[in-house]
């Protein structure tokens, strides 16, 4: 195969976005957890952790931002915000084209364009069932569709992702060595259902022995010494169920009498429900540790191109750690072992707030344990403060900006005529330097959850209903006190904005001109 050789002068570099799912602020270990990341923690001490970057706390809009740099209410790239999408709403490929790179896709999607056609990708290995991890009944490889897998063939979604994007890389190595590259790695781990190799589940026996709440206690301190943040633990709240579970009444039935369907304290639990938790959370740090396992081969693959020094690899989840519990595809079968193909399983709200350590929440909500995110950058060739922190405040829209930036394009003057403004800013500025990067403010708004982040200050609040809440995020980002209620003329001015710019948005893609990108089948799995 053809080596890329060290970059030359003036060489674009290359580029390895790695999407998590579901993954929580504090599993990996570089972030405080005890979830064995070696290959992320090794790119991490090698490179910078950004210690506030925000996802939109659901799957399909926050690749949706990261892919387009704008906000996911005013595009309606992903699956799950409704609307058309504008003629001027393009992805990330379609900008770095241009700039002489050839990208590739492989993993989860959620995207309502086509990857080929549709978003600009050249190759894309495009899992579209997301209900099963040891088999597929539905994925394309350049948008014709696979067979399922084979039993004989031990087919595991986290290795057939990595697999295929090292396929491309090596493809791009043997006919495009001279051109950059784009490899978008989006695993589906550790979503649900909760499903992992066997003997990956077995190396966690009994870690977790002490429950969620040492779990929290340990987590926050090791963050405490590494600088990632300086808060106290939110609480627990037991009074969240969220609607879309499935209702307590059914837990012990269709899961079995260790379930928990809220974030209780661990001592509350029978022995029975111990047990039964403490090997969920194994599963779930199996998933981690066997996705970790595979960036590594990728990052093999990179080292054996000689393309390394010159990548950026970028680690990030695309929300906080999930408190749902459905069971959905194959159904779950009790008599199963844990995490095998037959089971159904999902780390639920306690957990949850253990990986989301020290935020409060989790998925689908818009406080810190839903929208916080890891973020590793690593470039030898540029960064020069290995092993330290970034505090700027960013989010998933910042991605397509900054990776424009650093290909040498200029990502708002090479937008169409007709688009506005990106909503995301380069961070290239703060990769050289911590605090380099000013902006007036982050919005988030999924399933009526709301909230914007302006300056030191945030206010979010609970469905279309519930009542704003405000918080100083220099001393409480755990949001533990709520200064609504004393401070009002700020609660009022931050919510004046958040409205303001929220029916902006709608209005920029309901009166935009539809585009005609070539859309997905609807899948049913």
């Amino acid at each position: 195969m053809p080596r890329l050789g060290r970059a030359a002068a003036g060489r674009k570099p290359n580029v390895v976005v790695i999407l998590a799912d579901d993954m929580g602020f504090s599993d990996p270990g570089c972030y405080g957890g005890e979830i064995d990341t070696p290959n992320i923690d090794r790119l991490a001490a090698q490179g910078l952790r950004f210690t506030r970057m925000y996802s939109t706390a659901r799957c399909g809009p926050s690749r949706n931002c990261l892919l387009s740099g704008y906000y996911a209410q005013q595009t309606a790239l992903d699956v799950m915000t409704p609307g058309n999408i504008p003629r001027w709403a393009n992805f990330l490929p379609e900008y770095l084209k241009p700039l002489g790179y050839r990208s590739y896709h492989s993993g989860k999607w959620h995207i309502r364009a086509k990857p080929l056609a549709g978003a600009g990708f050249d190759h894309s290995y495009t899992m579209l069932d997301e209900l099963r991890f040891f088999t597929q009944n539905y994925h394309e490889l350049d948008e014709q569709v696979l067979p399922k897998p084979r039993p004989e063939e031990n087919y595991y979604s986290t290795t057939a992702i990595a697999d295929y994007g090292i396929r491309f890389l090596k493809e791009h190595g043997r006919d495009h060595a001279a051109d950059p590259f784009f490899l978008y790695l989006a695993f589906h781990s550790p979503h649900f259902p909760l499903q992992a190799p066997a003997e990956d589940i077995a190396r966690y026996h009994d870690r977790f022995a002490e429950g969620w709440d040492t779990v929290r206690e340990r987590r926050l301190a090791r963050m405490q010494r590494l600088g990632l943040v300086n808060c106290s633990l939110a609480r627990l709240e037991p009074e969240i169920f969220p609607g879309w579970n499935l209702p307590e009444a059914e837990l012990s039935k269709r899961i079995g009498a260790g379930e928990v369907g809220r974030a209780v304290p661990w001592s509350t639990l029978t022995k029975e429900q111990q047990a039964f938790q403490r090997v969920k959370i194994s599963i779930h740090a199996a998933m981690i540790t066997h996705m970790d396992t595979q960036i590594g081969k990728v990052v093999e693959q990179l080292k054996a191109m000689n393309a390394l020094e010159d990548t950026v690899i970028m680690v990030l989840s695309d929300n906080g750690a999930s408190a749902e519990i459905m069971i959905r595809g194959d159904g779950h079968d009790q008599s199963a072992p844990p995490g095998s193909a037959m089971t159904h399983l999902c780390i639920g709200p306690g957990w949850a707030t253990a990986a989301n350590t020290p935020f409060r929440l989790h998925k689908s909500y818009v406080h810190e344990g839903g929208i916080a995110s890891p973020l590793v950058v690593h470039w030898p060739n540029d960064i020069q403060d290995r092993g330290k922190l970034r505090h700027d405040q960013c989010h998933f829209v910042d991605i397509l900006p900054t990776l424009i930036d650093m290909a040498g394009g200029h990502a708002d003057g090479d937008r169409p005529t007709d688009a506005p403004p990106l909503a995301g800013k380069s961070l290239l500025p703060s990769i050289r330097k911590d605090d380099s990067v000013k902006r007036d403010f982050l919005y988030f708004n999924h399933n009526n959850n709301r909230a914007l982040h302006a300056g030191d200050w945030k206010i979010v609040a609970k469905g279309a209903d519930g009542p704003w809440e405000l918080y100083d995020m220099r001393t409480d980002r755990c949001e533990r006190n709520d200064l609504a209620s004393t401070d009002t003329a700020r609660t009022q001015k931050l919510a004046a904005l958040w409205h303001e710019q929220d029916q902006l948005y709608v209005k920029q893609r309901e009166s935009a001109v539809p585009g005609t990108k070539p859309l997905m089948p609807v899948i049913k799995s």
